[in-house]
């Protein structure tokens, strides 16, 4: 899978170490920044990771900034994007399943990198069920129309 991620400078020590993870997984990752730590505005690389999703450039997006909140904030307010901020990896699993979420967020000031890398894995490896769920996607494709 190509995915992409992104971050505001308060994620910037957590990426790399997902990034690597994802690798070592087998996945191809595009980084959309930030680089360093000089302060940024998050919302802008939420825009690009889910630009980069919706436009079928990337499979899947992670985001990461303090709480993990803010930038699924912005991203959600992309139409076609589903982001999750998740701190344990059993609601990471089940937004797959029942929400076919498209963008994972987590807070570097809330978990670990190991928890990050669980909670990634249980993201990845989750499959959307259809059936029921679908009917609910397709009402908030609707709401992405007001």
């Amino acid at each position: 899978m190509k995915l992409a991620i992104g971050c505001d400078h308060v994620g910037i020590e957590l990426k790399p170490v997902i990034t690597e993870y994802l690798e070592e997984l087998g996945h191809e990752v595009q980084d959309f920044g930030t680089q360093s730590d000089s302060r940024v505005d998050y919302p802008n690389y939420a825009q690009a990771v889910a630009k980069a999703v919706v436009s079928g450039n990337c499979d899947l997006g992670i985001l990461i900034c303090g709480t993990g909140v803010g930038i699924s904030i912005a991203a959600n307010k992309m139409n076609g994007i589903r982001a999750v901020v998740c701190s344990e990896p059993y609601t990471a699993k089940l937004s797959k399943e029942h929400n076919n979420t498209n963008i994972l967020a987590f807070g570097s000031r809330v978990i670990g990198s190991e928890l990050a890398k669980m909670i990634t894995k249980e993201w990845l490896e989750a499959e959307f069920e259809g059936g029921r769920h679908q009917n609910r996607i397709n009402q908030i494709t609707e709401l992405e129309k007001l």
